[in-house]
């Protein structure tokens, strides 16, 4: 059985040569229970890491894969668990978050685990899924101010603001081919006009983009999120934890591993792993860690699984206050820095099918960002967010929606507040705002530093001013605490990459060793997402145990033509685009009908008897009459026909 199957590249029909469902199909049947596979009884897993993958290929494992959950170790190398889902503090000296989750529906996976899961504070048979569904379902997710500009004035982000020629060039990439895509960035494929539009700012605010970063992942992205594209500029795409991430998601986990007993052992690095290699075979035989008690070898017998978090994004974080600056510890010849890392580095060392790690982590200045948490108590910054706000941010509801972007910061600085409290034991009168800068290089525009540069105080002090609270930042100091944090690699699974520079979950040749995390091979899902880091634990269990069972590929969102009509107007700055008065003279009145996109405040009726077919028309006649448009055109055709004779 093919265990990850790639719907891309398959033509989608029913057939004798079709014994399964199609790759992409997410529904009840696809959430089947396998029998066990022979002996898994008596067979161990060992996973390195604790993050989401880690926790999920345990809960895979013993769900899926029928085996004895004592016979599951985790080996931790912080004093707890969760990884990049961290959430801890208190009011007194300051809570911290070190990033947040932007979520939406179709993380089939996640939400497969979580559907299973008792919830944080429902009484069973209630599940994390039925918890999260009764928050996010009473209260809808969006926002009013996506953009803010001159001293906290809102920014029309009404539409996405590029031009025709700049929709081409996203069309393009949405058309090209992903192996034509190899190491190749963002600002070598889009013009300088599309990098300053407002779709770009909502986009790169939104998920962490770098000009420099990969194209490629920037297309896999819209295919991945195109059903989610109109709720771009208001955060209407979103759902969000009632709770920080923590709480949320790895301390209902974890608490449901524990009690099937699953063995974790924190404070152990894993430095090295043994391995038999003959040929192209590869048996892992040994797992060498370095735990509070001194060095440790744990045999690991053929039969055995070992699972691996290659890489980690939030490893080696420094840390800051109110008044300190964090500093980054990192390619230092120490063991316990960047150990997730020299991990990695260990197995490439041994072949080549374990990816090239130099390429993700060789670069800090262009994978680092800062974040920091602020805990406000009532000050004219509580004040500020209330106006910003969907519900008042004491209410328990819906606060900014998601992230709430200072477009002239020259850190390009956002803010966002999710639903409060974000903490249980949060006291009533705290809330708990989180802000990050995405540009670490250049100096603030009231506090003359770089981010990187400035203690939490100096942080509050120039989001102040962007809020247009510098004459109160007095009274808001008086009221906030600042923890910040600076991360070397949060960004780093966005790095410009080739092929083979990730491994696949099992690597080639590998009889008992799977890659779990964001720097592992998948055939179209995304990095940076719970779900992908879920999606490679998946793999791993199923393919290792040999589970009859498949992982759906990513959610058909892009062809599904509602969506992509929709994508299509949205780009368009929500007015219609070319041909669609053609496609509403053809469909009005028919069972079709339903798919056309309505305009800014159409309803159904205004499809009927609306002229644009005839408008267009006029329209096109210009368009194909001037000068510019028209040899544009030809370059496109001549393009084309290029690429056409290269193929053939």
């Amino acid at each position: 059985m093919e265990v990850s199957p790639d719907a891309s590249s398959r033509h989608l029909h029913n057939g004798v040569d079709t014994p399964l469902p199609p790759a992409d199909l997410h529904g009840s049947y696809v959430n089947h229970r396998p029998l066990p596979t022979e002996g898994v009884e008596k067979r161990h897993a060992y996973i390195i890491g604790s993050g989401i993958g880690g926790l999920c290929a345990a809960f895979f494992l013993i769900r899926d894969g029928h085996m004895p959950a004592e016979n599951i170790t985790i080996i931790e190398s912080q004093k707890v668990e969760g990884g990049a889902l961290d959430g801890a503090g208190n009011a007194e000296e300051g809570y911290i978050v070190r990033g947040g989750r932007e979520m939406e529906a179709t993380y089939q996976n996640f939400w497969d685990v979580f559907s299973e899961i008792p919830a944080l504070e429902l009484p069973a048979p209630f599940t994390v899924l039925d918890e999260y569904r009764i928050v996010n379902d009473a209260d809808k997710n969006w926002s009013k101010a996506r953009l803010l500009e001159k001293q906290g004035q809102i920014r029309d982000s009404a539409t996405m603001g590029l031009s025709r020629l700049q929709q081409v060039e996203l069309a393009r990439l949405f058309l090209a081919r992903k192996e034509d895509l190899d190491d190749i960035t963002v600002e070598e494929w889009f013009s300088e006009g599309f990098l300053n539009s407002n779709f770009y700012t909502l986009w790169r605010t939104m998920f962490a983009f770098q000009n420099w970063h990969s194209v490629l992942e920037m297309k896999l992205y819209m295919h991945r999120f195109l059903h989610l594209l109109d709720g771009l500029n208001d955060m209407t795409a979103l759902v969000f934890p009632k709770y920080n991430q923590y709480d949320s998601f790895v301390r209902p986990l974890m608490g449901w591993l524990i009690a099937q007993g699953v063995n974790v052992q924190y404070d152990s690095v894993v430095y090295d792993l043994k391995m038999d290699i003959r040929g192209e075979s590869k048996t892992t035989t040994a797992i060498l860690c370095r735990a509070t008690d001194g060095e440790k070898t744990i045999k690991v017998h053929p039969r055995d699984l070992v699972f691996v978090t290659i890489g980690s994004i939030v490893e080696d974080t420094a840390y800051g206050t109110d008044d300190t600056v964090p500093k980054l510890q990192v390619n230092q010849p120490d063991p316990l820095i960047g150990s997730s890392w020299q991990l990695w580095k260990k197995l490439a060392e041994k072949s080549p099918d374990f990816g090239r790690p130099e390429k993700f982590c060789a670069d800090v200045p262009s994978s680092t960002w800062e974040s920091a948490t602020l805990t406000c108590k009532p000050s004219p910054l509580t004040e500020k967010i209330k106006e910003l706000a969907v519900n008042d941010p004491y209410s328990g509801k819906t606060v900014t929606g998601g992230v709430v972007t200072f477009t002239d910061s020259a850190w390009l600085m956002s803010l966002t507040v999710n639903r409060q409290p974000h903490f249980l034991d949060q006291p009533s009168d705290v809330i708990v705002p989180w802000v990050y800068g995405l540009l670490m290089d250049k100096p603030g525009d009231y506090v003359k530093k770089t981010m990187p540069e400035c203690t939490g105080e100096e942080i509050l002090t120039e989001l102040c001013y962007h809020l247009g609270l510098i004459d109160q930042v007095g009274d808001v100091m008086a009221a906030t605490i600042v923890r910040s944090a600076l991360m070397p690699y949060i960004t780093a699974q966005f790095m410009p990459r080739a092929q083979g520079d990730r491994p696949w979950a099992v690597p080639a040749g590998s009889t008992n060793l799977a890659c779990l995390g964001q720097f592992v091979e998948t055939h179209n899902d995304v990095v940076f997402t719970l779900e992908s880091s879920v999606r490679t634990a998946r793999i791993g269990v199923y393919s290792l145990l040999g589970i009859k069972k498949q992982v759906p590929d990513i959610y058909p969102g892009q062809y599904d033509i509602r969506r992509l009509l929709r994508a299509t107007r949205t780009l368009n700055n929500d007015e219609a685009f070319l041909g669609e008065g053609l496609l509403r003279l053809f469909l009005e009145g028919t069972y079709l009908e339903n798919i056309l996109p309505l305009g800014p405040n159409e309803t159904p009726d205004d499809l009927k008897g609306t002229g644009m077919f005839e408008q267009q028309l006029t329209h096109l006649r210009g368009l194909l009459e001037g000068k510019h448009s028209l040899a544009t055109a030809k370059g496109w055709l001549q393009g084309a026909i290029n690429n056409f004779r290269k193929r053939h």
